[in-house]
């Protein structure tokens, strides 16, 4: 018996790092174990009039896209790599520290970007702006990539090898996703982030069309 050949391909969820701009990409990281559970939260951005200054209020007007943030946890486990350690030496020397400092890069800038912005104030800079963030991508399934910046981020490091590496961790992330108002519309993030709105809208209208039966009603009052 080879197993079941009908049983579906899992697909990973994960991040992909792409270059400042959105350019080529730089890294992807995939999730070891996909999480249970995947919350999302939306701020509705409203045009904010009430009519308690004289003017009539704009209940149905929206300003902008709904701010979403995404939170997950995530599990990473050395534990079937160590059971092999002749293929998997890293794990050995490292445990899982090399996927948790992959994560950390996410929300530090690099030493390189640290030294050039010194050397500029050094320099006698007045103004120094600082080194533009990779753009990151949540990946969700084909219908959900979302440029995405890392807001929260924690890691519980839950056991370790004899040389104290990691070797078992929980991560929770937080993710803003980054919409047109955070980006433009001509940044390859905004384009992106339109896409992952359009295949919202797609979805919704696979629902079909409205039924009043079903609430109960024949008509509205």
């Amino acid at each position: 018996m080879t197993g079941l050949t009908s049983s579906p391909k899992l697909i990973k969820g994960g991040l992909v790092v792409l270059a400042p701009g959105g350019g080529t990409v730089r890294r992807q990281i995939a999730l070891q174990y996909n999480p249970d559970t995947l919350t999302r939260t939306y701020q509705v951005q409203g045009t904010g009039g009430d009519g308690s200054a004289g003017g009539r209020a704009q209940p149905f007007r929206l300003k902008g896209p709904a701010i979403e943030t995404i939170k997950l946890d995530a599990e990473i486990d050395a534990t079937d790599q160590l059971a092999d350690p002749d293929a998997h030496a890293n794990a050995v020397a490292f445990g899982i520290a090399p996927q948790l400092a992959v994560l950390e890069a996410l929300v530090n800038p690099s030493v390189d970007d640290l030294l050039g912005v010194a050397s500029q104030a050094d320099g006698g800079t007045l103004e120094i702006l600082p080194p533009e963030a990779p753009l990151t991508l949540f990946v969700w399934s084909k219908n959900r990539v979302a440029p995405v910046r890392v807001a929260e981020f924690s890691i519980v490091e839950e056991a370790f090898d004899p040389a104290l590496n990691p070797i078992r961790a929980k991560v929770s992330l937080g993710l803003h996703v980054l919409s047109t108002d955070d980006l433009g519309f001509t940044h390859r993030g905004g384009t992106i982030f339109l896409n992952y709105l359009r295949n919202r809208e797609a979805l919704a209208g696979l629902t079909g069309g409205a039924s009043l039966a079903s609430l109960g009603l024949s008509s509205l009052p």
